[in-house]
């Protein structure tokens, strides 16, 4: 196979370089979407570029190549469409509220930066300037979560560190807060962000819960450490749901008419859905999760377009709310 886009080599060998314990072929093939045989051929593409190019076996007895950091350093150059990313992914953070990570990434940005020569910044700089102004995100007017910058950055240190926290939380209907002793997992953003929690009981973590970040309103990191369990995957726990509820799943299908069916097609409902399209052209999607009143709220804007096959829970809080469909805005 001949590699007409010398671009992915030299991504390829970026990746060798970045990555400290370097890359398998398992890591090309999910990197570029190629075959294990052609994944092979580009790795022997970029040490032949490369002779100093280290190889060794990583405790699970997998080959990893390795390219010192220092040889191609001097052959890095950014594109605009790389910097506009980060700046639309800052400005993205920012209107979520997450300044934090807005912020963090604009200092990425500026030390990414500093390491283009002059020259190259100044012949970038328009091409930028263009991007960002095309393809900029503005912040949508309505309500958007406010949360304490301070609280954030402590919780992410006690993530990082396994460290217990004690949050000051006034849940729900509450009209004083309360101090929650947390395990902190890790976090869930969407219209409302939630902290990923496992309660503690005499050093021992019980059940796992959410917790509104915009409700906590003080954060103290103890000096007591948790054992994180390593059979826990957040995006794993996270698919369990439809939004952010987590309830026990059932078998969910829906059925879009051949009216909504096009637009519907533009929408992932859930990372592991199956879709099947009807000779009629309908469209119907089957996942399994919980969350049946996100799962209502969103429904409800596809109107008369689309019934609940499953579950009978959620057909019945439909029933009676669903008006004439104009169309997605």
């Amino acid at each position: 196979m001949r590699f007409e886009k010398a671009e992915d080599l030299l991504n390829l060998a970026f990746a060798m370089q970045s990555n400290g314990e370097g890359v398998s072929l398992a890591d090309i093939e999910e990197m570029f979407e190629v075959s294990r045989r052609t994944a092979m051929r580009m790795r022997d593409a970029v040490v032949r570029v490369y002779p100093q190019t280290e190889e060794s076996v990583d405790e699970g007895r997998i080959k990893r190549w390795r390219i010192s950091s220092a040889t191609n350093g001097r052959h890095l150059a950014l594109t605009p469409d790389e910097l506009a990313t980060l700046d639309m992914a800052s400005k993205a953070f920012n209107g979520r509220g997450l300044r934090l990570q807005a912020k963090a990434l604009r200092s990425l940005a500026g030390k990414i930066k500093s390491f283009q020569k002059c020259e190259a910044s100044r012949r970038i700089e328009p091409d930028l300037e263009a991007l960002i102004e095309a393809e900029g995100l503005a912040a949508r007017p309505g309500p958007r979560p406010k949360i304490d910058p301070e609280h954030l950055h402590k919780l992410r240190e006690a993530i990082k560190a396994c460290k217990i926290v004690d949050i000051l939380y006034r849940g729900k209907g509450k009209a004083e807060a309360s101090v929650k002793r947390v395990a902190p997992y890790g976090f869930l953003y969407g219209h409302r962000h939630y902290l990923v929690g496992g309660g503690t009981e005499k050093g021992r973590e019980t059940a796992r819960y959410h917790f509104i970040l915009s409700q906590i309103e003080g954060v103290m990191v103890m000096k007591e450490g948790f054992s994180r369990d390593r059979s826990f995957d957040i995006q794993a726990y996270a698919e369990q749901s439809f939004g952010i509820w987590h309830e026990k799943s059932t078998e969910v299908v829906w059925r879009f008419t051949p009216h909504a069916a096009e637009a519907a097609r533009d929408f992932v409902f859930h990372p592991k859905q199956k879709v099947t399209i009807g000779k009629d052209g309908s469209m119907t999607v089957r996942f399994k999760a919980g969350g049946l009143l996100e799962m209502a709220w969103h429904l409800y804007m596809w109107g008369d377009q689309v019934e609940v096959i499953k579950p009978a829970v959620l057909k019945k809080m439909l029933d009676g709310h669903q008006h004439e469909w104009e169309g997605l805005p």
